[in-house]
């Protein structure tokens, strides 16, 4: 029991120095014993290990008043790498989107294929590709659009997915771990994390994809709530007599937006929601949502925002998701 426990703290005093050391980049030891409150004999030893797994390598020589000049430690963060793929749009396209970045989120490779219908063979290829390039890469990351369950993805926008074992597949092809997350909670993610809120804050994201039913995210009290089976946010399956797949005229797409809003905004009372579309300009929002609150009363009222970011806060929050299951799990 007493060597389980010394092993234990021996991993929580190395993922301390590790954590500190990608914050700070470079280092002395007498520094990290400072910066950790660790003893300068236990910052000597996890020094050493980080050295010799080619996590951390010497730099320069720091300059010294006296003495014997301190050997600098930088940080590799390089060490690990991770696989973001997703499917996105693009002019009518459809492309898998396939980027490499390293522990500082730097992305040091990115490449777009044309894939008009999913095919899985030559989605394995591109990752089995990557993976040649960077055999650093220790996880995968899968944007998807729609949800998966147990794996499998069972609601999608993009038929020839659904029913796609995508986790077991991939993992029993590339032996890696996969972390899969919708396009919304992933968009959202990555909006919520470039945002300065405060505690239990509820925001939600819904993204209203053109010729594709809408889907919606929920952040509360800094984490994405899935709910049962990863089916929390399925605003399409709203009794809304609303076909979403086709072309609607500018007021009809805005009364359904204002509809969803009250019915989500009457069970979860939002701080903000964050709009994603491309359907329509948002200069008419203002005064449509303020005709709708006077025939409509609700006990409180969110900032709804009509964000534009949606691709650029998907990507971010896909790399900032799968980034984070590098992150040292300690079994206690």
């Amino acid at each position: 029991m007493k060597k389980a426990d010394a092993n234990l703290m021996k991993e929580i005093n190395l993922n301390m120095v590790r954590q500190m050391m990608k914050r700070v980049e470079t280092a002395t030891k007498p520094q990290l014993a400072s910066l950790t409150k660790l003893s300068v004999v236990t910052i000597n030893s996890l020094v050493k290990e980080l050295r010799e797994l080619g996590e951390i390598f010497e730099d320069e020589t720091a300059p010294s008043s006296g003495g014997r000049p301190a050997l600098t430690y930088r940080y590799n963060y390089d060490f690990s790498l991770a696989l973001v793929i997703y499917m996105k749009e693009n002019l009518g396209q459809e492309l898998v989107s396939a980027t490499v970045v390293n522990l500082e989120n730097q992305i040091l490779h990115q490449e777009e294929h044309l894939m008009s219908v999913f095919d899985r063979e030559r989605f394995y290829k591109i990752i089995g590709h990557f993976l040649t390039l960077y055999p650093a890469i220790k996880v995968i990351g899968v944007g998807i659009p729609g949800q998966a369950v147990n794996g499998e993805v069972t609601v999608s926008g993009h038929r020839e997915l659904t029913g796609f074992r995508l986790v077991e597949e991939i993992e029993s092809q590339f032996g890696l771990p996969i972390m899969v997350e919708n396009d919304i909670n992933a968009a959202l993610s990555g909006y919520c994390a470039k945002q300065e809120l405060e505690d239990e804050q509820c925001i939600l994201g819904m993204y209203f994809p053109v010729g594709y039913p809408p889907g919606m995210g929920i952040y509360l009290d800094g984490k994405i709530v899935k709910g049962k089976n990863g089916m929390a946010g399925e605003i399409k399956f709203l009794p809304f007599d609303l076909d979403w797949r086709r072309k609607m005229d500018k007021e009809k797409f805005l009364g359904a937006v204002c509809q969803i809003i009250q019915t989500v905004n009457a069970v979860l009372a939002p701080d903000k929601v964050v709009i994603y579309q491309d359907r329509v300009e948002a200069d008419g929002w203002a005064s449509m949502w303020e005709a709708y609150q006077i025939r409509q009363p609700m006990p409180s009222y969110p900032e709804v925002i009509f964000q534009g970011t949606f691709q650029q806060d998907f990507e971010a929050g896909m790399r900032w998701l799968t980034l984070k299951e590098l992150e040292p799990a300690l079994i206690l």
